[in-house]
């Protein structure tokens, strides 16, 4: 199967990548934003790509002819997007356009990546057929993103995740496990949210649903996240003890308190039995991804 990956340089792109490259069943096209920053260039081919130039997505594709497109290229900031909505809406509205656009040429398979904050958070955790009700414009931006893909006449599958963490080659990407770590090692004082709840998910388990959704061709919507719900400073407790890290440098805050530009909802979490039964996803635990990600750490 030949199957692109958009967004390639991102924390679940280069997880997509290396979790694909060296399989006989795969022909990888690679695509992001300026120069490749996956470590290993072998097994695969990369192409620079920005998803919000219609005229690239499509050269792109008349030139490989995926089978499968996964979207993980998205403006994902979301304080961002709401300072900034024209750029919002470029990157996770008319990119996703563009590419049901191109994918109409060759009956492209697409999988597009979306987020728990399409709900409120007043009702989680949350099931695939529950009514959404965004809190933010990240959020309005990728329920519209999803609506583009069930008005089209393709072959589509919305997979929606919640707080991806894991470890990227260059290291200049940031998720909540690596912010915490680092902070902490550094003796930095940071204010942990203490009244949102999630399930943070490991990107190798987000990555093999995903592939799992493609080798099925999987149609609709598709919830995948990590198997624990907790607030967001229990995350930073947990990792602050698996690595042997001092607590005293984490605050715990209110939303009011930390009063960020944009709205999140107070609880998501989602109820994965659909993604168990048809991926046979199998999400680790929150422990065992962290021993997954000090391995791969220590391997730098």
């Amino acid at each position: 199967m030949k199957i692109l990956v958009t967004g390639s340089n991102g924390l679940l792109g280069q997880k997509l990548v290396y979790a694909l490259k060296d399989r006989a069943d795969f022909h990888v096209v690679a695509a992001a934003r300026g120069e490749n920053r996956i470590s290993d260039k072998h097994g695969y081919v990369y192409e620079t790509l920005d998803v919000t130039d219609e005229k690239q997505i499509m050269d792109l594709v008349l030139e490989h002819r995926p089978e499968c497109i996964i979207n993980t290229a998205a403006m994902t900031n979301v304080d961002e997007c709401e300072k900034d909505k024209a750029g919002c809406v470029k990157a996770n509205i008319d990119a996703v356009r563009y590419l049901v656009n191109a994918c109409k040429l060759y009956n492209t398979h697409l999988i597009q990546l979306s987020t728990d904050f399409v709900f409120d958070g007043e009702a989680g955790p949350y099931k695939e057929t529950d009514l959404p009700n965004p809190q933010s414009y990240y959020a309005w931006s990728k329920l519209e993103s999803e609506k583009i893909l069930e008005q089209s006449n393709l072959d589509w599958c919305v997979i929606r995740t919640i707080i991806i963490y894991g470890v990227v080659d260059d290291l200049q990407r940031s998720n909540i496990v690596l912010w915490v770590k680092n902070s902490l090692e550094q003796h930095k004082t940071i204010n942990v949210i203490n009244d949102q709840y999630r399930s943070p998910t490991l990107a190798e388990d987000l990555a093999s649903a995903c592939i799992s959704a493609a080798v099925n061709k999987a149609k609709g919507i598709y919830h995948v996240c990590g198997l624990e719900l907790m607030s967001i400073l229990d995350f930073a407790y947990i990792i602050a003890d698996f690595f042997r890290l001092d607590r005293k440098y984490i605050v715990p805050v209110t939303s009011e308190e930390l009063n960020q530009p944009a709205k999140r909802p107070p609880k998501t979490g989602f109820i994965i039995d659909k993604a168990m039964h048809d991926l046979d996803y199998r999400p680790h635990t929150f422990i065992e991804g962290l021993k997954i990600v000090a391995e791969q750490l220590n391997r730098k």
